[in-house]
């Protein structure tokens, strides 16, 4: 694997001294990367850099055709089309988009937008988990209607809680650091050997997971979506949750059972839950999930802030200067692990 990733980092530095074509896809929530001042930041890195902004599908299809490089995304069909594309910035940290067996066998080198949104989306999740134990979809219920209740029913503290963070990468880590913060004991569990830190008292491969729910309180979902990690949280890991723990997912929605939630939720197995992800998405009209007052949706936006986009476009900047310059690129995605 090290050798083809070496062969393929080798093939970006013969582009060095000569002139490359950088495709910049990126549109839908991302136009940010694609509108007049990031084009300006991207001409302003690479001086022999051509950068080109397609108005439509049609014009990508025609340009990705003599790209070096694509900032954003491409599909299989557009894929097909890149006679001799070398590398391909994602807007995202996930990349799950990207395991198509062509893509993944190819020599394109690909990179991510990981860690940079960490702190934006730790931040989203413990105001998920802060709502449930503070009781804010009540009270804010309550405001409308211009009620003074004062029931304290129900209101906890993070203090003494245990949370198991499932990915602690560059948003679990963030998580962690947060919940530490509040007082709680924090578990992870990750593939990778991470040693205790101050923030984590301990961290687990994925298949000890089992063994670790039934000390949550509440268990975060940040690891990337991979063939291994989808659906890692079905029935029997619900099961295995304390009763009256939450569940909280703002990484991928696939990550976890949906029906195998909606049961846990209905038997008041979970105290409630907090998604900023789903599966599907956009979540239907009419779906359980909408109808449960203790779950708390937001439609995929926790890596949304100016700080998160800033911190973007100084990543995808600063390789598309590595990349005209034949150097090594920030956050090379290991496309076999998927991540």
């Amino acid at each position: 694997m090290y050798q083809k990733l070496g062969a393929a980092l080798l093939a970006l530095a013969t582009l060095a001294a000569a002139e490359v074509k950088i495709v910049v896809a990126a549109g839908g929530p991302h136009t940010w990367a694609s509108n007049a001042e990031a084009l300006g930041q991207y001409r302003k890195a690479a001086a022999n850099a051509v950068i080109v902004a397609p108005g439509s599908d049609q014009e990508l299809a025609r340009e990705i055709a003599d790209a070096d490089a694509v900032i954003g995304g491409v599909t299989p069909e557009v894929f097909s089309k890149a006679r001799k594309l070398r590398w391909l910035q994602t807007i995202s940290a996930g990349v799950e988009a990207y395991g198509w067996k062509e893509f993944v066998e190819s020599p394109v080198v690909l990179t991510n937008c990981k860690i940079v949104q960490g702190p934006t989306i730790a931040d989203h999740a413990m105001s998920m988990l802060l709502a449930h134990t503070r009781g804010l979809k009540r009270f804010f219920s309550e405001q409308l209607r211009e009620e003074w209740s004062r029931n304290g029913e129900g209101l906890t503290e993070l203090q003494d809680m245990t949370a198991v963070v499932i990915g602690v990468g560059g948003i679990g880590s963030q998580i962690a650091q947060r919940a530490h913060a509040f007082g709680m004991t924090v578990i992870g569990v990750d593939p990778k050997d991470i040693p205790a830190s101050t923030a984590i008292s301990r961290v687990v491969p994925p298949d000890q997971l089992d063994g670790v729910l039934p000390l949550a309180d509440v268990v975060f979902v940040a690891a990337p979506l991979t063939t291994q990690s989808r659906h890692m949280l079905g029935a029997r890991q619900f099961d295995l949750m304390k009763n009256g723990s939450y569940l909280i997912a703002v990484s991928r929605g696939e990550l976890y059972d949906t029906a195998a939630l909606v049961k846990a939720l209905d038997s008041k197995k979970l105290a409630g839950a907090g998604l900023d992800v789903t599966a599907p998405e956009p979540l239907p009209k009419g779906h359980a999930l909408w109808k449960f007052p203790n779950v708390i949706i937001t439609p995929h936006v926790a890596s949304q802030s100016p700080g998160s986009r800033k911190r973007r476009l100084e990543v995808i900047t600063e390789n598309i200067r590595r990349f005209s310059r034949g150097q090594g690129l920030l956050n090379v995605v290991d496309k076999q692990k998927g991540y």
